[in-house]
């Protein structure tokens, strides 16, 4: 493994020296932080584990009249005492003078207030109990908190869910229900706290609605038409650092519902979340960690997840859209089942959140009201049980929690409750050889943490091989994989008057078999130049393993050493089998960076002549900056020894090409030992205006009249 770490930034490409600890800097953005460390403690520092326990008898009714006496808890297999219990059932009606209840508030402020902390390496300051007037008033009450995904939707998307709300809202809706109503956009949104007023409640429906769906005057559809042109600089110079890291992928959306139920889980009552989305597109980005870490912190606040696809019943055409000319030849193909799996795609993350929850995913259906019935009846009746762990340890290891009713007078008894809980962890007393046993733990934890932002990426370069046609049917083919990852500074905190920080890496690549075929591990030392210096930078760091073709899941541990947060994520590797007749390319790195390699022999691809091309993972570019293209490109079809290959890169915004490169025409292999023409592009980024744009790279074999069209998606921030 080769390895490549320093400090780098998102708007000044510069050339440094060689060696491990050489830095490069760049300005960035605003700084923002991430989500609240999960909690499982009530405000005087106890830990009090709440369970939910629906009993259902044979014919699936809920029994009613059990006391605590009939319950049997237990935990990792030790008998535990049950130090609270009542039972929750919601009736047509709330308690007389219940208040509504202010859980919400400031929700955002906090976040960006625990970006600070973070980046001064200050103490937490101590966080208040909710405001929830007294313990009676939320007793036998439904609370619903609904969150809408504009960010997904589309506006008539948008429009149907906010409908189906307000019938909801409007004839459903029982004094005993208390709604919360939340937007997911550039931003987390609360439209109104938890409330039990159908006026307010159709009030923030009403604003959504004319806000983000199609109850617009004409005046704004006019502006949204010119959406293209209107997203200019006021956009764009408020995107932040976090925002760059999460532009491309789902992490922002899970987090955002990962701290929505942190605030509800100092309330011991089972509570319901309502999300409605558009699907989330797995782009191969995604960190699967996020996804475990949300599951596991709804568990542990007792909220279930009850997601709904908004895009409702959908047709998919086995031949293609109406709108492409295919003649169909995706039907015989397959190409056709694309439009299928994208479809199923989408909908994977939401019926993972709904299952692992204990909720219940509702795709495609054209009426929504299903799912605010299900939300109901699930939380019209349960058991409330709650604990103090015998176990004070703060290791970080899941707690197996088991119930059972002891009751032998009652047979056929089902017991539905959530399986477990993570325990918290600290991390000030340990030493050298516990803290890396915590990084191999993170390591095969299923849910490991998140506290630390990161992003990973990785590619796929031939080394060497012969083609599977040579008595070899699957050929010899090796790749060099770079993993690079890389940190926001405002992640990493800076103790008082440190000259430096350090970080720890550990990362595994593993087979289909689960087979560890690949490690890294590295302690990043950084010249800490201030808590302010360092957040407008980004550490980096990149790595790289050797991979035949195949299926492969990378998972890569970040722990800051100053306060212990831990940062994990997983992806996976697809290197794809290179033979038949198709054109044979490399994975494309875009790249905002160069700097000088390391002396001696690398077998890095994207160390050429000396110097080193470092991969921007975040896809985010400033107006002053040069973007680089690399590509390559394996076993052209020759004449006489000289291949003819014609390559350009085409940027387009909303389906629209605004810019072209010239045509590149290129007869010569650049490295005979692997049979590669290698392309490399550089494109100011200052032509392009602020916004998304996707970049198509157009490459064309000339002799073997094959072509290859692969793209990528990038952000110019002004």
């Amino acid at each position: 493994m080769s390895r490549c770490l320093g400090v780098s930034a998102l708007a000044l490409v510069l050339a440094l020296g060689a060696g491990a600890g050489r830095t490069t800097a760049q300005q960035q953005q605003q700084q923002q932080q991430p989500p609240d460390a999960p909690r499982f403690e009530s405000s005087a520092g106890v830990t009090i584990v709440s369970v939910d326990v629906v009993v259902r008898d044979s014919a699936g009714n809920v029994v009613r009249g059990l006391t605590p006496k009939d319950f049997v808890v237990s935990e990792d297999g030790k008998p535990q005492t049950i130090s609270t219990f009542s039972f929750q059932e919601i009736s047509e009606a709330a308690p007389a003078g219940a208040p509504d209840i202010q859980l919400l508030d400031g929700l955002e402020d906090k976040v960006r207030a625990e970006a600070a902390r973070a980046a001064s390496a200050t103490s937490p300051a101590a966080t208040p109990a909710p405001a929830t007037a007294d313990t009676a008033s939320l007793n036998n009450r439904r609370m619903l908190t609904i969150v809408f995904d504009v960010s997904s939707m589309q506006p008539e998307d948008v429009q149907r869910a906010v409908e189906d709300a307000r019938d909801w809202v409007g004839s459903k809706m029982t004094g005993a229900d208390l709604v919360a109503i939340i937007t997911i956009g550039s931003r987390l949104n609360v439209l109104t706290d938890f409330t039990s007023s159908k006026e307010d409640a159709l009030g923030a429906l009403q604003a959504l609605a004319y806000n983000e769906g199609t109850e617009v005057d004409p005046q704004a559809v006019a502006t949204a038409a010119t959406e293209a042109e209107a997203e200019s600089t006021e956009s764009s110079s408020a995107a932040t650092e976090a925002d760059a890291f999460q532009e491309f992928n789902n992490d922002v959306r899970l987090r955002a519902l990962k701290t929505v139920c942190q605030e509800l889980t100092p309330i011991q009552q089972k509570k319901a979340l309502l999300y409605f989305s558009a699907g989330m597109r797995r782009s191969g980005d995604d960190n699967q960690v996020e996804l475990r870490s949300a599951t596991s912190t709804c568990n542990r606040g007792n909220v279930s997840i009850y997601a709904v696809d908004t895009r409702g019943l959908q047709a998919v055409s086995a031949g293609g859209s109406a709108a492409n000319r295919g003649n169909g030849r995706s039907l015989l193909t397959g190409g056709g089942m694309r439009g299928f799996q994208q479809l199923n795609q989408t909908q994977e993350t939401l019926t993972t959140l709904s299952a692992d929850t204990g909720g219940r995913s509702f795709t495609d259906s054209n009426d929504f009201g299903d799912a605010f019935a299900r939300v109901q009846s699930d939380l019209a009746a349960y058991y409330l049980l709650g604990y103090t762990s015998t176990n004070p340890a703060r290791d970080g290891r899941f707690r197996r929690i088991q119930v059972r009713v002891n009751r032998p007078d009652l047979k056929g008894l089902r017991v539905e409750s959530r399986p477990g809980y993570y325990a918290g962890r600290s991390f000030a007393n340990t030493n050298n050889r516990d803290r890396e046993a915590l990084l191999d733990e993170q390591l095969s934890a299923a849910v490991s943490s998140t506290d630390v932002p990161m992003v990973v990426g990785t590619g796929y370069f031939r080394q060497q091989g012969a083609p599977a046609d040579r008595g070899n049917p699957r050929g010899n083919d090796r790749f060099y994989v770079p993993i690079s990852l890389a940190v926001p500074g405002f992640a990493v905190p800076v103790a008082d008057k440190a000259t430096e920080v350090q970080l720890d890496v550990k990362g595994e690549v593993r087979d289909e078999q689960g087979r560890v075929i690949g490690r890294l591990r590295e302690t990043i030392k950084v010249p800490s130049g201030g808590a302010e210096t360092l957040a407008g930078r980004q550490v980096f760091y990149q790595s790289g393993v050797t991979l035949p073709p195949g299926r492969f899941v990378a998972k890569v541990v970040v722990r800051e050493n100053t306060g212990g947060s831990v940062g994990s994520f997983e992806a996976p590797i697809v290197v794809p089998q290179m033979s038949g007749p198709s054109m044979k390319v490399s994975s494309v790195v875009m790249s905002t960076q160069v700097q000088k390699a390391a002396g001696g022999r690398s077998d890095n691809p994207l160390v050429r002549d000396g110097v080193q091309l470092l991969p921007n993972l975040t896809r985010a570019v400033g107006r002053n900056q040069k973007v680089y293209f690399y590509y390559e490109v394996y076993d052209p079809a020759v004449v006489e020894q000289r291949p003819d290959l014609r390559t350009s890169l085409a940027f387009y915004r909303g389906g629209v090409k605004v810019f072209e490169t010239p045509v590149v025409d290129r007869t010569t292999i650049d490295e005979p030992n692997r049979r590669a023409v290698i392309f490399q592009f550089e494109v100011p980024a200052e032509q392009f205006k602020p916004g998304t744009y996707t970049c198509q790279i157009n490459i064309i074999d000339s002799i073997a009249s094959t072509v290859a069209f692969p793209r990528l998606t990038f952000v110019v921030m002004d």
